[in-house]
């Protein structure tokens, strides 16, 4: 018999692979050899369905926990926004659907979910209550600038190869950057070999680990 879960899961599938272009009811049902009744009976419309995979994967994400007993409210913050980092990596389609969650709907799952896993950890590291919500905001708001900027852009594409090969890109921008004038723009010029080598992961840990030490200044 037909599940709830089984549609979920199969619609990620077909993001995964063709991105939102792909996921149509029709292309749905055919995939899974039912009718439409069955996909509306479950999930809803195609909206509802795309707010259901995206509810699914980040819900996944916000699971993760720090290895070991001794971890610290600071690990707890970093294993759930990479989590949330790896996600979007492995789900092209989503950075779209999770900004228009955080911004469409701020008592959903979503929105909710992730304040509820960053957020509370900040009293724990001496935040004041006063500024929770501000330092709740500028972590989430850093994480999905990051990860969207890594995932693939939605909308207007023209003149970006969405398949295009990261370290070429970044080779041709390295050397573009150190070809500019240096005196110019002596800071451009002194990381363009940083830009080339530089990993996403560990320079958007590198953003987390900087925010919770301000963070941890506000005390």
């Amino acid at each position: 018999m037909l599940s709830r879960e089984q549609i979920v899961d199969t619609a990620v599938e077909m993001l995964d692979a063709g991105g939102e272009g792909a996921l149509t009811v029709r292309a749905l049902t055919e995939r899974l050899s039912t009718g439409s009744g069955a996909i509306y009976y479950h999930v809803g419309t195609r909206d509802d369905l795309l707010d259901t995979a995206t509810e699914t994967v980040i819900g996944a994400a916000l699971a993760a926990r720090p290895a070991g007993e001794a971890a610290t409210p600071g690990d707890e913050i970093r294993v759930a926004a990479l989590a949330l980092f790896d996600a979007i990596a492995a789900h092209r389609w989503l950075a779209t659907r999770l900004t228009l969650q955080i911004v469409r709907n701020p008592v959903g799952p979503v929105t909710v979910g992730i304040f509820e896993r960053i957020g509370g950890q900040l009293g724990a590291l001496g935040v004041p209550r006063a500024s929770w919500f501000d330092a709740a905001s500028t972590l989430v708001h850093y994480i999905l600038g990051a990860v969207s900027q890594n995932a693939r852009i939605e909308g207007d594409t023209s003149g970006i190869d969405p398949e295009g090969d990261r370290e070429e890109l970044f080779d041709a921008a390295s050397a573009a950057w150190r070809g500019l004038d240096p005196e110019a723009y002596p800071f451009v010029h002194a990381v363009a070999g940083q830009m080339r080598e530089h990993d996403d992961r560990e320079q958007f840990l590198t953003g987390i680990a900087v925010i919770l030490e301000g963070l941890t200044r506000l005390r």
